[in-house]
């Protein structure tokens, strides 16, 4: 049996202050957001019942949709209500949750500083994928031709669509390539991140990520470098070539969706997932209320 497309489910969304049919979740062709972008969102995941770490998803909505010059026409902490209310009214638990913010259709154009700010809310089952020992075997990525954007080009820090569109074409490169994903490079020809996750190599025992000063400080990299360092892993902040990653005996991949997902290759470099990405999931797992306990801890 296929699976439904997203405009044809059962449930209910969450639209502009009230629950609506899933299928009556509309909006115009002519929508700003459609033509311009103008639109900001977050990727949240529920696990037994509770969204990981919602207040920070719904603060960082709120810095988005400010950086875009966009005043959502509710408190965080109706967000925070709406997302459980949608979440009961689908009968999730665990689950993914998407809330969007954008412009509407009143004004065409580049400017368009009447036009409605738009919020929906929804949410969809979505299970953990993996055993911790199919994790463990690690995921294939490619090197992307598009890089990050500089901060003076683009507002970087904010959760903004616009900026997915280029992780759009590097993952169908990387897929039709059967890649699973992508590692992009920022606009200096740094390690930036994967085309929606964070990256961290294992370099004799210490773990190294790149410094988010041109992409997302990710919720769930800020978690797994806390885990890690109650780990007692020194956890190193910094500027990476890619070069360096001949240096890296383990790599790992964090993120809502990514969780924590080992990696076994980038382009022409090796990683072997071991005892640092193996505490790291088990880690997690505990945190979020799942199954899985660490088995080299």
């Amino acid at each position: 049996m296929s699976t439904p497309t997203f405009d044809d489910r059962d449930g209910f969304i969450w639209f502009n202050g009230q629950l609506v049919p899933w299928r009556s979740a509309k909006v115009h062709v002519l929508t700003h957001a459609l033509h311009y972008a103008s639109s900001v969102f977050e990727g949240e995941r529920a696990y037994g019942g509770k969204v990981f770490k919602l207040e920070e998803h719904t603060a960082r909505l709120f810095f988005s949709a400010e950086q875009l010059d966009m005043k959502i026409p509710y408190t965080p902490a109706e967000i925070d209500a709406a997302t459980y209310e949608t979440l009961r009214a689908n009968n999730i638990t665990d689950g993914y949750v998407r809330p969007i913010a954008w412009r509407g259709s009143e004004m065409m154009g580049v400017s368009a500083q009447t036009a409605k700010i738009n919020v929906m809310i929804a949410t969809w089952v979505w299970p953990s994928y993996w055993s911790l020992e199919a994790k463990l075997k690690g995921i294939r990525l490619q090197m992307s031709s598009w890089r990050r954007p500089a901060p003076e080009c683009a507002p970087v820090k904010a959760k903004a669509a616009g900026l997915y569109m280029i992780c759009t074409l590097s993952k169908h490169a990387a897929e039709r390539a059967g890649y699973e994903d992508a590692l992009m490079l920022d606009y200096r020809g740094q390690v930036a991140e994967a085309t929606g996750a964070n990256v961290f190599f294992v370099i004799n025992g210490e773990i190294h990520t790149p410094t988010p000063d041109c992409f997302l400080d990710g919720i769930t990299r800020r978690t797994v470098i806390d885990l890690a360092k109650k780990r007692g892993y020194k956890v190193i902040e910094r500027a990476i070539m890619p070069e360096e990653m001949a240096k890296a005996q383990e790599c790992f991949l964090t993120g809502t969706a990514a969780e924590v997902t080992p990696v076994r290759e980038i382009g022409t470099y090796k990683f072997t997932p071991g005892d640092v990405c193996r505490n790291l999931i088990a880690d997690f797992a505990v945190m979020t209320g799942q199954t899985q306990k660490s088995s080299a801890a």
